[in-house]
Formats: structure tokens, C-alpha cells, sequence
């Protein structure tokens, strides 16, 4: 199989490969049911609506009733997909999420667009970079962030054949698809972009595509960079982590969200108790966004090639020079 490439000519929202899969499930499965908080627009689930408008249930902007809700439908036997932004699915509705879809082992799907500053100029009270940490806390919970518009597309085939409680975060951006050949993504399951020796660079969502424009500029210094594209962040692929980790000796983590309690914090967990080795995350520095342009938000907080180069070489430094 042919290593993936960027392909900077096609650029498409995880959000709307959303949008199309629900579609597509719609005429596979008439089981499949889609709830929304009166953003459709937004989540794409617009499309859904329009195709299957006795399947789709608008519950305004009442987070808490779209989630007890689709736990209902769950029960009765459909597979309901409920979507708003992150910000409130994964925050204002996390208790509903907790007791009434999670605790039960409901088939719930809960797909959150908007995630991350990518959100771009609605702000930091938009800007959730919260969520992997609240919905992976919760025991059981499965927690997905796909890196392009058709690797979503495959997430939410595979999450409706998936018996179980699912939260998916998508984004509002469009950008480049990444090439693959015969890439089936599994749950739980790690993708190998790229092989390296040096660092071993452990991404997910938009990061994954920033991750690849950084293996070029890391091996023009000399370092070999391995890539894993982590769309699972729980439940994590231990076995590709422990590999790498054991093979390069160091981690760079990059993540659209706090570094506290996402997925570095998840690779950090998990390497501690394992086979310890220096972990560098590149993510949000326990700080708000702001409002700007998100290609601007990325380069103002450090979320571009360059910062996951800058904190590879950090991590390869650390690894030469243990304290």
C-alpha cells in the first residue's frame, strides 16, 4: 500500500462528510433517525432533513431535551444521531450524556461539529476545547475525531454498525483531503501516515494534516518523524503507541484542544505506567481562544507545521539529554 499524501488541491469540512454519510445511511438503514438543536445548517444535517424529514427532529435550542430524547429513540429501537456544537453537546448537555446515554449503554450517536478554534470568529465561548477530556472521562464512552472529510465519512458508517454510546467531533473548515489507498478505518485502530525512527508524531483532526506538511521540514533537519493519525481517542490504540514509543523514544502529541485531558493527555496516561519517554503536546496551552480567522487562530496559537517542528526537536533534545 502507498504511503498517504496531502492533497492540497481538493480541501473539504469533516462536517460535511457528515452531512453526506447521514444521507447515505438514510437509504441503507430506516432505522437511522437524526435529532439537531436548530443549527442543521451548521452541522449539515440539513440534507438529512430535506431526503428524510419524518426521520429528523428539530428540538431548538435545548440541548438537554436532544440528547434524553435520542436516548428515548434508542431505547425504542432506532439509531439516533444528535448533533449541535461541541461546545454544548459535549458541555451544556454532559450530565443528560452521562446519566441518560452513557450509564444505560445506549445506542446513541452523538456527532458535535464546530469543535476546536477552527470555529474561527464566533469566538472562544464557541471555541470548545473541552471536549475530548469531558466525554473520554465518562466510563465506557467511545471519543472519535476524524482528520479529513472522507475518513468522517467512513467514522460515521462504521459508528452506525457500532452498538454503543459514541461522541465524534467534526469541524467547520474546509481542508485537504489526505490520499489513501484501500485506508479502512477501524474503531480503536490507529492509521500509519508515515515511518520513522527519530519522534513519532501522534495527531488527530485538522493537526493530522498539519502533521504531514511537518514530516518534509523535520527530515530537511535531519529528523525521521513516524505519523500516526490517532482518530480514536478513546478507546487509544495502545499497542501503535507502545511501538513507536519503544522504537523512537520520544512523542509529539498535536491536538485542535487543551493539552490538558485530550489526547496527549490520554498518550501521556497510558505511556507513564507503560514505557516512559519524553511526550512534547502541541495543542492549546491551557488558554481561551479568541476571534479571528481560523487559519489566523492556528498560526497565533501555535497549531501549524512549523510549532509540531519546533516541539519535535524539543522532544529528540530531551531524549539525547535526559535530566
Amino acid at each position: 500500500m502507498g504511503a498517504p499524501s496531502q492533497s492540497t488541491a481538493d480541501k473539504k469540512a469533516t462536517r460535511d462528510g457528515y452531512g453526506e454519510a447521514l444521507v447515505e445511511l438514510g437509504a441503507e438503514r430506516p432505522n437511522v433517525v437524526v435529532l439537531d438543536a436548530d443549527l442543521s445548517g451548521s452541522t449539515k444535517t440539513a440534507d438529512f432533513k430535506k431526503k428524510y424529514p419524518e426521520r429528523f427532529f428539530n428540538m431548538g435550542v435545548a440541548e438537554q431535551n436532544l440528547v434524553g430524547h435520542a436516548a428515548g429513540l434508542a431505547i425504542s429501537g432506532f439509531i439516533p444521531f444528535a448533533s449541535s456544537f461541541a461546545m454544548f453537546l459535549s458541555g451544556r448537555a454532559w450530565e443528560v450524556v452521562r446519566n441518560s446515554v452513557v450509564y444505560p449503554k445506549l445506542n446513541v450517536k452523538l456527532v458535535a461539529s464546530h469543535g476546536g478554534i477552527t470555529v474561527g470568529e464566533d469566538g472562544a465561548s464557541h471555541q470548545c476545547i473541552e471536549d475530548f477530556a469531558t466525554m473520554r472521562v465518562i466510563p465506557e464512552m467511545t471519543v472519535i475525531c476524524p482528520a479529513d472529510f472522507n475518513e468522517t465519512k467512513q467514522v460515521i458508517k462504521k459508528i452506525a454498525e457500532f452498538n454503543g454510546p459514541v461522541y465524534v467531533r467534526v469541524g467547520r473548515p474546509a481542508i485537504p483531503l489526505i490520499e489513501r489507498e484501500n485506508y479502512q478505518f477501524e474503531i480503536g485502530k490507529a492509521e500509519k501516515i508515515a515511518e520513522g525512527t527519530d519522534v513519532c508524531i501522534i495527531a488527530c483532526g485538522v493537526m493530522v494534516n498539519e502533521a504531514m506538511e511537518a514530516l518534509p521540514l523535520l527530515a530537511k533537519e535531519g529528523i525521521s518523524a513516524s505519523l500516526l493519525n490517532m482518530a480514536t481517542i478513546k478507546p487509544i490504540d495502545k499497542e501503535a503507541i507502545l511501538a513507536e514509543a519503544k522504537k523512537c523514544k520520544c512523542i509529539v502529541t498535536a491536538e485542535e484542544h487543551n493539552v490538558i485531558g485530550g489526547l496527549g493527555s490520554a498518550v501521556s496516561e497510558f505511556l507513564s505506567e507503560e514505557y516512559p519517554v519524553p511526550i512534547i503536546k502541541v495543542g492549546m496551552k491551557d488558554t481561551f481562544g479568541k476571534s479571528g480567522t481560523w487559519t489566523g487562530l492556528m498560526d497565533y496559537f501555535g497549531l501549524r507545521a512549523k510549532d509540531i517542528v519546533e516541539h519535535a526537536k524539543i522532544a529528540v533534545n530531551k531524549k539525547k539529554n535526559p535530566a
